[in-house]
């Protein structure tokens, strides 16, 4: 235990800081670890920390019950000692419970930052884009969207829990809940779109992960008398691509090859039933949550943005090259296990504004220092960057803090959504004007 507290206390104090970031074991030889470090937003180097997360179990408060997440069980420090680039080779003591698919916290001494004048960092801190923070509402809300369920624009949410609630908006940035419906047990949630497909009414599409069938579906729901009702179920990921008005709802054949999904198709209501048109696009192996289709580089052309597996939006030209942002961004609060690998869903990029001069909004997770958090995983919080297509390069142009951790992200015809879940695991919905 002393030893614990001391590696958490040094994460902490120590200068130059420690930067912390979560991969997994694929191979154990003797002393020597292996590590995956393919999805890393940086880069690995000899020296580096680690300890693999040998187990973990609840922590309670003991007279009020609350639950205050997991406690860590932690083998002895390693070093790294050989870095490829998608994996690395770390030195520790022999310990036969480090197995395969156990997680770990890797640390790095980073460069210590210098310190900006207070005038620079009052201005870095200061966005242009306005927004409106609503009140938190008692659920860790991982998705967020907007459509007109009930005869105006509601905010429609996804709960980790499964559960999707209709607001509609009340005074003093307050939210009411007007309905509320939720998955069953074993289906995990993933993602939440809305859009009116069918008879000019707002459907919902909820996407999740069922853990007996290992495989992704959707559920469709509709409001029907003032209760959400289940109308339909598609083997597909839906995921809404578009701002207000002109949203599209999109589906993808999951676990095409390996852990991969397929390429995406437009989805619409005929004979009766709702299912994948000829339209198509192409994911570049990506889930939809991480990608977008919009006419970035000319008016005439439509273009695939997406995150990459290192962290950098990449955006495909009319000629079949890519233009990519100098920048980090991904982080994947939202991920399932599935067989053997773990499945990331990226935030999503919106993209919104004039054909050929569009603007990007994406997500930046922040990785958490110390201890790692059962609510978060490695992340403490979250940053919108906005950025533009100049000079082939994706550039920043402005970036909104936020004070929780996001999930996913949605596009109005005024505002970029995001719901950000908070410390104490509540969330706020928030508008961010475009």
């Amino acid at each position: 235990m002393k030893n614990k507290f001391l590696f958490m206390l040094t994460a902490f104090l120590l200068v130059p800081a420690f930067l912390q970031a979560q991969v997994m074991v694929v191979r154990v030889d003797g002393n020597k670890v292996y590590l995956d470090t393919s999805s890393l937003n940086r880069n690995v180097q000899k020296g580096d920390l680690f300890k693999v997360i040998l187990s973990s179990e609840k922590l309670t408060n003991p007279k009020t019950g609350k639950d205050l997440g997991l406690l860590y069980h932690y083998s002895q420090e390693g070093k790294i000692v050989e870095v490829q680039p998608l994996y690395a080779v770390g030195e520790t003591e022999a310990d036969k419970r480090i197995a395969v698919g156990q997680e770990v916290v890797l640390t790095a001494v980073a460069p210590a930052q210098q310190e900006l004048p207070a005038a620079t960092q009052e201005t870095a801190k200061t966005s242009t884009h306005r927004k409106t923070v609503y009140e938190p509402v008692e659920q860790e809300v991982i998705g967020v969207t907007e459509a007109n369920v009930t005869g105006e624009n509601n905010f429609v949410t996804l709960s980790n829990k499964g559960q999707v609630t209709v607001w509609t908006r009340g005074d003093k940035s307050t939210l009411k809940e007007e309905m509320a419906f939720t998955l069953p047990n074993g289906k995990r949630a993933l993602a939440v779109s809305a859009a009116p497909v069918k008879d000019n009414k707002a459907q919902i599409f909820v996407s999740y992960f069922d853990e007996k069938r290992q495989s992704i579906f959707t559920t469709v729901l509709e409001n029907q008398d003032g209760a959400l009702k289940e109308i339909a179920n598609l083997s597909y990921f839906a995921k809404e691509l578009g701002c207000g008005k002109s949203k599209q709802i999109w589906l993808q054949k999951p676990f095409v090859s390996g852990i991969y999904p397929g390429n995406a198709r437009l989805l619409a209501y005929t004979d009766g039933k709702f299912a994948p048109t000829q339209e198509t696009i192409s994911t570049y192996r990506n889930w939809l949550t991480g990608l977008n289709h919009y006419a970035v580089e000319t008016a005439t052309a439509q273009n695939t943005v997406y995150t990459s597996s290192n962290g950098r939006l990449r955006l495909v030209m009319a000629n079949g090259k890519r233009a990519e942002s100098k920048d980090l961004f991904a982080g994947a609060p939202n991920r399932v296990k599935y067989k053997q690998e773990i499945l990331k869903f990226y935030p999503s990029v919106q993209v919104f504004g004039p054909e050929g001069n569009a603007a990007f909004a994406a997500v930046e997770s922040v990785s958490k220092l110390g201890i790692l958090s059962d609510t978060f995983g490695q992340y403490q919080n979250s940053k919108i960057h906005f950025l533009t297509f100049e000079k082939g390069r994706l550039s920043v142009t402005d970036t909104v803090e936020l004070d929780g951790v996001v999930y996913d992200t949605a596009c109005t015809d005024s505002a970029v959504l995001a719901a950000e879940v908070l410390p104490d695991g509540n969330s706020s919905v928030v508008e961010i004007f475009k």
